[in-house]
């Protein structure tokens, strides 16, 4: 079967312009007026190195179908203006039966927005908008909605929803934004994409139970439903608006949020609320998460649970702040000084951010411990329509020391309190400040079992076991990852990667070629027996993350036998990895794994690496 009949049905549309046009409400309200025309959809925030204003561009996807990744081309570019719109160009791939549309008074078109076969259109799209009274970012998203089919009834409910100035402002913006849906009627695309599907989508009321909201609104949706009700943070690309979001929202549930003086704060003011009873969240990005390590191995040593977003972006040092990269993996699972086991999880869609966000509080809570939230900025600052998640359990819990009797039944005074206590599970109640009865110091020395410093190595081998086991022995679920198939050959993968990488195996699948999927969810403590139970019978493996070094490869390596000759499919961003380059990527590793072992070689344990 031809991949183009494996691809499913969807509308792809970039809108770009400088700073100020308005491109990114113009995106936004184009991905709410398809959630409220039954669709689904995905929106990818993009800008330049700046920190305000310059060039910036909203990346769509519309479907009728939930959507977890970019597609391989667009079907429609809406440039605003030309200005640095070329420093796009490999982000917003153009192909024959692509269309460009830009404004006729704002010259030529770059030359290499064009190279690919797209058609030009070259429209009077801030003449229409003056005319009109309005501004011309509602031309872009009249013009992009009707060439998607969505209804005007849509994009004026959107708009109208978003609106927060004058009623007369807002009649001038609506009588723009009808101007642009009529300024598309000539045009090739017009209504073609999704139409039919928007006649077919489901009803109203079902529309309506879904979500619309960011990775990052999406994670601290999570962390509330888990317990959060105190974070400390210092301001960072790409997440701020996580922080943004949660603010009001802690307010609300009688929570608080401190903006600290900079990350070092912030961990140990987390550490600090934590120690009181208060489960507590941070969220940066790599240069914080790196300032963190000494307040984090804090946390495992004196076993408080906290919880760490890490949005990653491209590094390292400053790097690429605005891009997404799944670069901090290594220094997530590794990065701390000493035997530190903590726990690392990784969302695998921004639907998932709600769900693992959740779950890792939970986590953090039952065992005491750090839990570091791999998220980047590919699902942080991506806005999607999702299914309403299931309703959340109940909080979070973690076992509190109770006061002590008074004495035990033979008049004796009871024991001394041991918060470090040398348990089966590995996890020893821990006592509220201010618990008569249980008084304890929780620093970063080593100790005893009732908090005492100590540099013995009995004391130190129990504490380091005890730190260890309760993450080893603790009953995780089928919530490490998400395994789908029985092909014998398997492609692992984690986080953002995941829909591209899921979207590719169904394209390979059309045309005759089965791969399993291992997405993984937790990543520390690595579920070694639940991994090899997840590739029983897989002749080879193909690792794929969007870094630059194969650090998860690397990772998987030296925890786990992998079966056959490991490979590794790995680039670093800021580009994202694409539905169609991993389908040829799969379709070539397949046939290769297939004549290897057609000249006799059998199943070697040999290592390759590939990077594209």
């Amino acid at each position: 079967m031809a991949e183009t009949a494996a691809r499913p049905t969807s509308f792809s549309v970039a809108v770009a312009g400088s700073g100020g046009a308005g491109v990114m409400t113009a995106g936004e309200l184009l991905l709410d007026a398809a959630s409220r025309a039954g669709l689904f959809g995905l929106m990818v925030r993009t800008s330049g190195p700046q920190i305000r204003g310059g060039e910036a561009a909203a990346l769509l996807r519309l479907a009728p179908h939930p959507v977890a990744t970019l597609d391989d081309r667009f079907d429609l570019l809406v440039a605003i203006d030309w200005q640095n719109v070329v420093r796009f160009a490999d982000e917003i791939p153009l192909a024959a039966g692509s269309l460009v549309v830009g404004d006729s008074d704002a010259g030529e078109a770059p030359a290499a927005l064009l190279q690919g076969g797209a058609t030009l259109a070259a429209l009077p799209l801030k003449k229409n908008a003056k005319a009109a009274g309005g501004w011309v970012n509602m031309i872009a998203l009249g013009l992009a909605g009707a060439c998607a089919g969505l209804p005007l009834a849509a994009l004026e409910s959107a708009l109208k929803a978003a609106w927060k100035r004058g009623d007369e402002a807002l009649r001038t913006n609506l009588a723009t934004l009808a101007q642009g849906v009529a300024l598309a009627r000539d045009l090739p695309l017009h209504g073609a994409a999704l139409g039919a599907a928007v006649q077919a989508a489901s009803a109203p009321p079902a529309a309506a139970r879904r979500w619309l909201l960011s990775g990052n609104e999406a994670a601290g949706c999570g962390a509330l439903r888990g317990g959060v009700r105190f974070v400390a943070a210092y301001p960072i690309t790409p997440a701020t608006e996580m922080l943004e979001w949660m603010a009001p929202a802690l307010a609300r549930l009688g929570g608080a949020l401190v903006q600290a003086e900079d990350e070092l704060a912030s961990v140990n003011m987390i550490l600090g609320a934590s120690y009181g009873g208060v489960p507590s969240l941070t969220a940066t990005a790599g240069p914080g998460l790196a300032l963190m390590t000494e307040g984090i191995g804090l946390g495992v040593a004196a076993e408080v649970p906290i919880v760490i977003v890490d949005v990653m972006r491209g590094g390292p040092s400053t790097g690429i702040p605005a891009k997404s990269e799944q670069s901090d993996l290594a220094i997530a699972v590794d990065g701390l000084h000493g035997d530190a086991p903590r726990l690392v999880l990784a969302p695998t869609s921004i639907a998932d951010c709600v769900a693992t966000s959740e779950w890792a509080v939970r986590l953090a809570e039952a065992l005491q411990c750090p839990a570091i939230l791999l998220n980047d900025q590919f699902l942080g600052q991506s806005r999607a329509v999702i299914e309403q998640p299931a309703p959340a359990a109940a909080p979070a819990q973690r076992l509190f020391a109770a006061a002590p009797a008074a004495c035990t039944a033979g008049g004796e005074a009871p024991p001394p309190y041991r918060r470090y206590a040398d348990t089966a599970s590995g996890v020893s109640p821990m006592a509220r400040p201010g618990t008569p009865g249980t008084v304890y110091t929780a620093d970063g020395l080593e100790h005893n079992e009732r908090g005492l410093p100590s540099s013995g190595a009995a004391d130190h081998r129990r504490q380091l076991d005890k730190r260890a086991r309760k993450l080893d022995r603790h009953d995780y679920g089928e919530r490490w990852a998400d395994v789908e198939g029985d092909a014998d050959l398997a492609v692992i993968t984690f986080g953002s990667t995941t829909g591209a990488v899921r979207e590719a195996i169904a394209r390979v699948a059309a045309r005759g070629t089965a791969l399993r999927l291992v997405a993984l969810r937790l990543l520390s403590p690595l579920q070694a027996a639940s991994m090899a139970h997840a590739l029983a019978g897989v002749r080879e493996v193909l690792v794929v993350e969007q870094n630059h070094g194969g650090q998860l490869l690397r990772y998987l390596r030296g925890r786990v036998d992998l079966p056959g000759r490991p490979r590794g499919l790995h680039r670093a961003g800021p580009l994202p990895l694409r539905p169609g380059e991993l389908a040829a990527a799969f379709a070539d590793w397949a046939a290769a794994v297939t004549r290897h072992e057609a000249r006799g070689h059998g199943r070697p344990a040999g290592r390759e690496e590939r990077t594209p």
